[in-house]
């Protein structure tokens, strides 16, 4: 495509060189730029693309977008627009050929319960046998073809490359995560959404987006970019999420008046049932992962389907089964004590597996858990008074320590945890933590590894190793013959 094709629209600057060069590739990591690409300079976090020019060209790159003014060597054309982030998404749909319209496209938004809900459609849009596309933090699917997943929203490159990856795989429908920080650096930008869903929003993410205004704002920006919204209206910003909305909404909850409403709620230690009142008729549903936390996002499910034009009994099917790595996931039942994997690492959602488990544990409710580093820090003592409240036993551990002390982090949340009258103890090396609790269960705990869920990996200052949670607990077990 010709530069000046590409551009057209975008809000040029300034420009100089030829518009009429011929580009075969976009990068955004000057390492990735060759022979005819078009290099768009990012400033991010820790590096800014503007310093890495003169690498872009060495490699290749004969076009350089950029937001600085800054001074180019060699036959070298040089675009200024205001936001080079925007800009990647835009000329990033354009080389793709708009993608995101060639396919139904099902955005999912909120705190929690993302991955849940997007598996859930996605089992069902299976079921009425359509080839879908799963984008999110778990992994990336083509159909049945599983795809490493970076982070939860690619890079709009990235994104749109994968798009049209599904188009040319003839997918039917994509169904993804969509991350705050996705929304606010423009990833998702010039994408076309069919049906956007807000989950909930609970305290999560300052650290980046520094008030909780601007992290609800960057949460209503995907309901300016779709057609119909679906909106959590129990959570206590669903009402402002509906009244930014620039899209048709509908609602769904439990507990106030809502367009899809579940009545009639009962719970079991292996899942849920309820009945849904919905615009398309009443139906009764059964979800295999317990916690009410599973009613919502089998509302949110059920109601994305049926604006997608299948019948709430077909729904109710294909929500049979639904099963999602690292959410609620049993890892071992045994005879004696259970060992229940989940990510959680917010306190909404620590809050909420522990108060699941807890309605139905037998024995003792045994929390073991860690916080990030170089994360929202506020959230530790937090976590720590939650778990202290609900669990019986907690053990205070490592997550992804990052840059920062994995000691440093488990005094933080040991502030919340004093005082709660709850017995505790720290572990640093969550491998031992693990092992702490299965040598130590007692008949009849359920024992609720938090914070981990699908990562098989753990990250420090210097290197990341692999850890994966259940091959751990396997490994444990059998060291102690259990």
């Amino acid at each position: 495509m010709l530069l000046k094709d590409l551009i057209e629209g975008l809000g040029i600057e300034n420009c100089s060189g030829d518009l009429n060069i011929e580009i075969s590739d976009i990068a955004y990591d000057s390492r990735k730029a060759k022979s005819g690409s078009l290099f768009v300079c990012i400033e991010g976090f820790k590096f800014d693309g503007h310093n890495y020019v003169s690498a872009a060209v060495e490699n290749g790159a004969n076009v350089i977008l950029v937001q600085k003014d800054i001074e180019v060597e060699g036959n070298v054309t040089v675009v200024k627009v205001e936001n080079t982030r925007y800009a990647l998404a835009y000329i990033s749909n354009r080389f793709f050929g708009y993608p995101s319209k060639k396919f139904n496209l099902v955005g999912v938004t909120g705190t929690k319960g993302k991955t849940t809900t997007t598996y859930m459609i996605k089992s069902v849009l299976e079921h009425v046998g359509q080839k879908v596309g799963l984008i999110g933090t778990i992994a990336n699917f083509i159909g049945n073809e599983e795809l490493h997943a970076e982070r939860t929203t690619p890079e709009s490159y990235d994104l749109q490359k994968l798009f049209a990856e599904m188009v040319d795989k003839e997918v039917n429908s994509v169904v993804m995560e969509v991350s705050s920080h996705a929304l606010e650096l423009h990833r998702v930008g010039c994408t076309s959404y069919n049906i956007g869903v807000f989950t909930n929003l609970s305290r999560d993410h300052l650290d980046f987006h520094e008030t909780f205004e601007n992290y609800l704002n960057a949460k209503v920006k995907l309901f300016k970019m779709c057609d119909k919204g679906l909106v959590n209206i129990d959570n206590e910003y669903g009402p402002e999420v509906v009244k930014k909305a620039e899209c048709e909404v509908l609602t769904y909850g439990i507990n106030n008046d809502a367009n899809i409403k579940a009545v009639n709620i009962r719970k079991h230690p292996n899942g849920v049932e309820f009945k849904a009142v919905t615009p398309w008729g009443d139906i009764d549903i059964k979800v295999n992962i317990p916690g009410t936390f599973s009613v919502y996002n089998a509302l949110a499910a059920l109601g994305t389907c049926c604006l997608m034009g299948i019948s709430p009994e077909v729904v109710r099917e294909g929500l049979v089964g639904v099963c999602v790595p690292g959410r609620a996931e049993v890892t071992y039942a045994g005879k004696d004590f259970t060992i229940i994997i989940d990510y959680a690492h917010s306190p909404d959602s620590l809050e909420n597996i522990l108060t699941t488990v807890k309605s139905y544990a037998p024995g003792r409710l045994v929390s073991v858990f860690g916080c990030g580093g170089d994360r929202d820090k506020t959230k530790r003592p937090i976590m720590g008074e939650i778990s202290g409240r609900i669990a019986d036993f907690t053990v205070i551990t490592s997550d992804n320590p990052r840059t920062e002390s994995p000691e440093a982090i488990i005094k933080d949340i040991e502030v919340g945890i004093k005082g709660k009258n709850s017995e505790y103890i720290t572990i640093t090396e969550r491998r031992d933590a693990i092992r702490y609790v299965i040598e130590n269960a007692r008949p009849r705990d359920i024992i609720v590894l938090a914070g981990k869920g699908h990562e098989t990996y753990q990250i420090f200052k210097d290197k990341t190793i692999h850890f994966d949670e259940r091959e751990v607990v396997n490994e444990v077990l059998d060291e102690l013959g259990i």
